[in-house]
């Protein structure tokens, strides 16, 4: 079940192209939310194929595909 909002999608591909590299922390300040919800937006968008997720040094980095 999809619990996806299409305009905070959208909002987030926006900022991903504006900023071509954010962290979880990043998006949860643009959007307003705690860290958890965002990162669990972007997870949603990479399942969908949308966005990947590199690890580095600890830190989730999330960019276009």
């Amino acid at each position: 079940m999809k619990l996806h909002s299409n305009q905070r999608d959208k909002d987030i591909i926006k900022f991903l192209k504006e900023n071509k590299v954010i962290t979880s922390s990043e998006l949860a300040k643009f959007l307003k939310v705690s860290w958890n919800t965002a990162e669990k937006y972007l997870l949603e968008l990479a399942l969908d194929n949308k966005i990947q997720r590199i690890k580095k040094q600890g830190v989730n980095l999330w960019m276009l595909k």
